[in-house]
């Protein structure tokens, strides 16, 4: 590493939000060297967000998903090119193509991708489709303007429950197969849950819980599948919504802590090794990244949130070009919002991070509300329904590990807080979908075998 942490060679794996923001974070931090970034997919880098709602609706195209610069970080842009591992004691990435790409600095914000249908062979009918990349978007609402008879959802997370109410919005019949007992209860827990089950039959969802998509059936396109419960949904589309999988492959030979659940790194988002050795030139920031937070007890946390992303790769950026002692940690509050089926849903904190939870302001039946989390007496997270104004009175509850159940303030609560009950949140292997905020305990994700040598 050069001795002017300003200079020298920096190179980013992933052409994401998290890294066209730590691109730009350098050079405002002052790094005069050379960024190179690499991202596989041949497109400079795009919101996603929209995918699922904008595009879906027919509002936007896909191809207008491009996220502006805030300015140009003069970088040189290797994309369409796909990332085959690191060498770090050579200090090199090395690219699909057998090219080696050398380095003094690296983020990794390789992101995730979505899970796809586990059988290949019907995963390939037409008309079954993921979503997660721009293609996908783009073929998607291509689809739905098409006017299908019904459309099929698998996975009653966040992304398949926006499908779903795309889908209502443009008219179309559509059903969710959803393995726990309720969409969304994998992040809010059951009883935003159980709002979240009545709004969608109230919107004209065939809303099925409790069971599984067993096979899905077509001859060379997807014509019907067959549940769990040994009944048939029949539809001409089929949009597998089971969450995501780090794209973390590429490092298994690296001797990072790299795994299912990310890639460990500590508060500064400097990239363990398989050891819990803290590296001081790998970096991580964005989806792919597995971080502790003082603040849910040093839990290693795993989160797919836009504002992740953005804050990660700022403190990242900052902390490439910044000595030892001017270093700072990545400690922002999760936030997450979605827009589904009429409701504005938004959460701070971590709902999963939670033994009770607490209606505070609003009600279940007014359907406008905001639910206060808590664990072991203090406040740990937040989720508003059409109640956003609210939610920064409780981030900052949350940031004073304030007692739990919350003491009145917000501006518009009308009665006292309800009586706490359970937060209910189930374990994510029993959900078709994963939690958008997964707690993934304190250590890397590697199982090691430590053998002696023989004397």
């Amino acid at each position: 590493m050069p001795g002017d942490l300003k200079d020298g060679r920096i190179v980013i794996v992933g052409a994401s939000l998290a890294g066209l923001r730590a691109a730009e974070g350098l050079r405002e931090e002052g790094f005069t060297g050379s960024v190179t970034v690499v991202g596989d997919e041949p497109h400079p880098p795009y919101d996603r967000p929209p995918l699922s709602k904008q595009v879906l609706l027919g509002q936007a195209t896909a191809e207008t998903t491009g996220l502006p610069m805030r300015h140009d970080p003069d970088a040189e842009w290797r994309l369409g090119v796909r990332a085959a591992g690191v060498d770090m004691l050579a200090k090199q990435v090395l690219l699909e193509d057998g090219e080696p790409l050398p380095y003094d600095r690296l983020l990794i914000a390789t992101g995730t991708r979505a899970r796809p249908w586990p059988n290949p062979e019907e995963a390939a009918l037409d008309g079954v489709f993921t979503l997660r990349t721009r293609e996908d978007g783009g073929a998607l609402a291509e689809r739905l303007a098409a006017g299908p008879e019904r459309v099929l959802v698998i996975g009653g997370g966040f992304t398949g429950s926006e499908i779903a109410s795309a889908c209502r919005e443009r008219g179309l019949a559509v059903t969710v197969a959803e393995r726990g007992p309720a969409p969304l209860v994998g992040a809010l827990g059951g009883t935003l849950a159980k709002l979240a089950a009545v709004m969608q039959r109230n919107h004209g969802v065939d809303l099925r819980t409790g069971v599984t998509v067993t096979a899905l059936h077509g001859n060379g396109a997807f014509t019907h599948a067959q549940l769990s419960d040994g009944s048939r949904v029949d539809a001409d589309v089929c949009v597998v919504a089971l969450g995501a999988v780090r794209n973390v492959e590429w490092l298994s030979e690296s001797g990072l802590a790299a795994g299912p659940r990310g890639i460990a790194c500590d508060a500064g988002c400097r990239a363990f090794t398989m050891y819990g050795i803290v590296t001081d030139d790998v970096f991580v920031a964005g989806d792919v990244s597995r971080f502790p937070h003082p603040l849910f007890g040093y839990q290693m946390l795993s989160l797919e949130h836009w504002g992740n992303a953005v804050e990660q790769a700022a403190v990242a950026a900052h902390n490439m070009v910044s000595p030892g002692p001017l270093q700072r940690p990545h400690l922002a509050i999760p936030t997450f919002w979605s827009t589904q089926f009429g409701l504005n849903i938004k959460s701070v904190g971590v709902p999963t991070y939670s033994d009770h939870v607490v209606i505070a302001q609003g009600s279940l039946e007014a359907r406008r509300l905001a639910m206060v989390y808590g664990y072991q007496g203090r406040v740990t997270a937040a989720v508003t329904v059409d109640m956003a104004k609210s939610l920064d009175y409780y981030r900052q509850l949350i940031e004073t590990a304030a007692p739990f159940p919350p003491p009145p303030g917000a501006a518009d609560r009308a009665t006292a807080a309800d009586v706490p009950i359970p937060s209910d949140v189930p374990d994510p292997s029993v959900l078709s979908h994963g939690p958008t905020v997964a707690l993934t305990g304190y250590l890397p994700d590697r199982r090691l075998a430590v053998v002696q040598p023989t004397r």
